[in-house]
């Protein structure tokens, strides 16, 4: 998934540039609002891509990825719930959960809307 490799690479960005902290210590709040921030236009764009290399149907084939970026977020809040504060807060997991399938809806949404209609003749 493109938007999964975005988005590691963004943080371990990040964390190089210490505006995180080290791998394994725990955030602030207002780093994991950061860390949303990004996730949540990253979606849009893999949304975007998504519905730009479909060969038919591009919202669907966004909302495909979205449904796809729901399992493997909800896969990442099971295995990592409750397993220390690295981990937490429980929002920031549940906001990926819930966010995935809406970003990818837009970006689909937005690829559809630059793309001309057929005229009839």
């Amino acid at each position: 998934m493109q938007c999964s490799s975005l988005s590691l690479g963004t943080d371990q960005l990040l964390h190089t540039l210490k505006v995180y902290p080290p791998w394994g210590q725990p955030m602030i709040n207002g780093l994991f609002l950061v860390a949303t921030a990004y996730r949540l236009v990253y979606g849009v764009v893999g949304g975007y891509i998504t519905a730009w290399f479909a060969p038919s149907s591009p919202v669907k084939h966004a909302l495909l990825c979205g449904l796809i970026g729901v399992f493997l977020s909800t896969a990442g809040a099971v295995v990592t719930w409750n397993r220390g504060p690295a981990f937490e807060p429980h929002w920031y997991a549940i906001s990926l959960i819930v966010t995935a399938l809406p970003c990818a809806w837009v970006g689909g949404i937005i690829r559809e809307g630059l793309v001309e209609p057929p005229r009839n003749k």
